[in-house]
């Protein structure tokens, strides 16, 4: 994707951050607009929505926001590197119904979504940042999936037990190791080999995606207390346990497993890397908490860098101005900053002596935590 980068002088390369648009019955169109109209932010990136200029328009005047223009263009490759410009995905006039669930808000999310999708399998586009869906109106035979993570999955033959939901927040990473299922089923789903492979994607990608050498993991526990030995529940001492002494054994820094209230309200989070929480509200209930909103979703795994911010449709607020644009200016700049540390990383790893120099040198890295 080398070519694809747009050069500025004295500056560094700006990346061509493809946005799908979402439900635009929620607060996506919103969040976008706002997260864009500082002109400086083309210094950084160079944003494409995927979407409509009528729609986008059409927030534009409801949320008055007069001082914020989109340059309109027929394909990415196209786009202008000083501007945030916009692909019509459709040219159909489409009804808005703001804060309501409809057909074709679904439709026009999925199209947007895979307009996005082969941009970036045809390197006009380097990075994907996602709108928030509906995960009920984009349901079709295409969408035949729980959400964002496990689709994309599929559109980039990845195994999704090789993938990873990984919430960001400043320091803060708390990935999942079974994500939008049922409740119920989550004791039967975590095994010792699901475990380590979901740590073992984590440690790849804090390695390749966030340049840390040597990341310390914490692992929480299922049960209350994490079982308090036993006492209640046995996935602890019979599933979670062997997966951490399995990972010691292939040198991953894994701690745990750590009760998950303790954990969180005691600040010991802040000694590690990245969690890696059983089930999706164990991670991502405290994650939200602590971001106030701001926080990112990011898939790790996956051949190319795609992000979200870590909120929904928000319907309730949807057209009435209240929304923050911060997740999504966050979810922007940590998929140009992945984007750039992987590239340095296979600049690296193309030079053994770097590499060598590298190990050598005992200072500590970006995100390292000095006993």
């Amino acid at each position: 994707m080398e070519d694809n980068i747009i050069k500025q002088s004295g500056n560094k390369p700006v990346v061509k951050v493809g946005i799908s648009h979402g439900d635009l019955n929620g607060i996506s169109y919103e969040v976008i607009i706002k997260s864009l109209r500082d002109k400086a932010i083309t210094d950084i990136f160079m944003p494409v929505i995927f979407g409509s200029s009528k729609i986008a328009s059409y927030y534009r005047k409801a949320l008055r926001i007069n001082d914020f223009t989109l340059n309109l263009v027929k394909r990415p490759d196209l786009a202008n590197p000083k501007r945030a410009n916009i692909v019509n995905i459709t040219e159909n006039d489409v009804r808005v119904d703001i804060g309501k669930s409809t057909k074709i808000a679904g439709e026009l999310a999925l199209l947007s979504l895979n307009k996005t999708i082969e941009s970036i399998k045809s390197n006009t586009i380097d990075v994907l940042v996602t709108a928030p869906i509906n995960k009920q109106n984009i349901q079709s035979e295409e969408f035949d999936f729980p959400g964002h993570t496990e689709f994309l999955a599929s559109r980039f033959d990845a195994n999704p037990e090789d993938v990873l939901m990984l919430m960001v927040y400043e320091n803060l990473r708390v990935g999942v190791v079974t994500g939008h299922i049922p409740l119920q089923d989550v004791a039967r789903k975590i095994t010792v080999d699901l475990i380590c492979k979901k740590a073992e994607v984590m440690v790849k990608s804090l390695n390749y995606d966030f340049g840390i050498r040597r990341p310390r993991i914490a692992i929480l526990g299922l049960n209350p207390h994490a079982s308090d030995d036993g006492l209640i529940g046995k996935e602890e001492n019979d599933v979670i346990i062997p997966a951490i002494e399995k990972l010691k054994e292939k040198g991953i820094l894994a701690f745990g497993p750590f009760s998950a209230d303790g954990f969180f309200s005691s600040d010991d989070y802040k000694h590690f890397d990245a969690v890696l929480a059983m089930y999706h509200d164990q991670g991502l209930m405290p994650f939200k908490i602590i971001s106030c909103g701001e926080g990112v979703n990011f898939t790790a795994g996956l051949p190319i860098v795609r992000t979200s911010p870590g909120h929904g449709t928000a319907y309730g607020i949807a057209g009435k101005n209240k929304a923050s644009e911060i997740a999504m200016r966050n979810a922007c700049y940590l998929a140009v900053d992945i984007y750039r540390n992987r590239q340095q990383e296979d600049i690296l790893n193309k030079d053994p002596l770097v590499i060598v120099e590298r190990q050598n040198d005992t200072r500590p890295r970006r995100g390292e935590i000095v006993e």
